[in-house]
């Protein structure tokens, strides 16, 4: 996978953010070095965010976003500003673009106390500073986007903060030793992608070639015809969490088990979350509102996961009349206080920063949130086999596994 092919989730995002007609747009243009936005004197003309994956050096490959000035106005304006506030829950570098001839705003100081509250590292680039009214303040960017006065010491600084939020977290490649035989169960049904593999197993694969181990992947109907013609016991099988259940049963019980849907927790940060999370599942009430959360738009298929087979299985074991509610992509709610309970997907599609905003969102109403596959393999019975990878999370399962 080359740097063009690196998925949005895995880059780094870096969000201009600013009033209208402070040069926003002018300054991604001359930053990137591309026409990526439009440019008008007219104030407003970012009328929703702009997202544009690519390789910046000497980042490498990233996300810039251009939004919407911040003081905009009227109804749709309102929408507009939403918009922009939403994007900060993705943004991993922020970057204020303040008006040199006019100096900082109200909103100016409103946006700082957003970036200090969401703890995004940010800075401040003074555009226009060659028609600037006073003094730049000291530690501020002096920029202009029209001579590119500037510039290249932005995208320096910008580098210097992306090193520091740089994550050295694994998929698993961290618990894996060269050599090693992994066995990976991709099931391939009506909602498998035609013709490839799914973002998270994709992923995996590279992560435990990069580990110098061995990914050997099967369909769940030939796991236990791989496991039994292998000629090596293997290191751990990582399945879907579709198929958990079947997995379970033909992989031996001295061999590790875990899901693709755990691993992406781990990767995102909220692996323990979830543990703690699942064990709402045995207080859930008739008439209590679930909210099940994906990061991607797909097709959804007769069959699908969350919108169909989490329900499912989620009434059959708790017996009780719930209120399911899907979201997908963007969409999140701010508001999860008349939620019980809260089932994320793994979070392949979304950046670290934003899946653990919501997670936040929910911890901090005291929403129980969980993810996908540790509330199939806890329904399942098998929660603690799908985690004995981790033995630090085995306290948790003292509490909250009930077989």
């Amino acid at each position: 996978m080359g740097l063009n092919d690196t998925p949005s989730a895995n880059r780094l995002h870096i969000g201009f953010f600013g009033r209208r007609n402070a040069g926003k747009s002018s300054l991604v243009n001359a930053v990137t070095g591309q026409e990526l936005a439009v440019v008008s004197d007219v104030k407003g003309t970012t009328t929703d965010p702009v997202y544009k994956a690519m390789e910046l050096l000497p980042l490498g490959p990233v996300v810039i976003i251009d939004t919407p000035g911040f003081d905009d106005e009227g109804a749709l304006g309102e929408l507009r500003v939403k918009k922009a506030r939403q994007v900060l829950n993705k943004t991993d570098i922020a970057v204020l673009v303040i008006d040199a001839t006019a100096g900082k705003t109200a909103e100016d100081e409103e946006l700082i106390h957003r970036f200090q509250s969401k703890e995004i590292p940010y800075l401040l680039a003074y555009n226009k500073a060659d028609k600037a009214a006073g003094e730049i303040p000291k530690g501020a960017y002096a920029v202009s986007a029209q001579t590119g006065a500037g510039v290249w010491e932005l995208k320096e600084a910008i580098g210097a903060l992306a090193k520091g939020e740089a994550d050295s977290r694994r998929i698993i490649g961290d618990l894996l030793h060269p050599k090693d035989f992994v066995v990976l169960v991709t099931p391939i049904d009506e909602s498998a992608p035609k013709g490839r593999l799914i973002l998270p197993q994709q992923q995996t694969i590279r992560d435990i070639l990069d580990a110098d181990a061995v990914a050997i992947v099967t369909k769940e109907t030939e796991l236990k015809h791989t496991l039994d013609n292998l000629g090596k016991r293997p290191a751990m099988v990582i399945t879907d969490s579709q198929a958990f259940a079947k997995a379970a049963v033909d992989t031996p019980a001295d061999i590790p088990l875990t899901s693709f849907s755990i691993l992406m927790a781990r990767l995102k940060g909220f692996l323990d979350t979830a543990v703690r999370g699942v064990r709402a599942v045995e207080t859930l009430k008739d008439g209590d509102a679930v909210l099940i959360a994906e990061g991607c738009t797909h097709h959804r298929q007769c069959n699908d996961i969350g919108s169909v087979k989490i329900p499912r299985w989620l009434r059959g074991y708790t017996g009780k009349e719930l209120q399911i509610e899907t979201v997908s992509g963007t969409e999140f709610p701010e508001d999860l206080s008349r939620y019980s309970l809260v089932i994320h997907c793994g979070g392949c599609m979304l950046n670290e920063r934003e899946v653990r905003y919501r997670m936040k969102c929910a911890v901090d109403g005291g929403v129980p949130f969980t993810n996908y596959g540790i509330t199939i393999a806890y329904m399942q019975g098998i929660l603690r086999r799908s985690l004995e990878l981790f033995p630090s999370l085995w306290a948790e399962l003292e509490n909250t596994e009930k077989r």
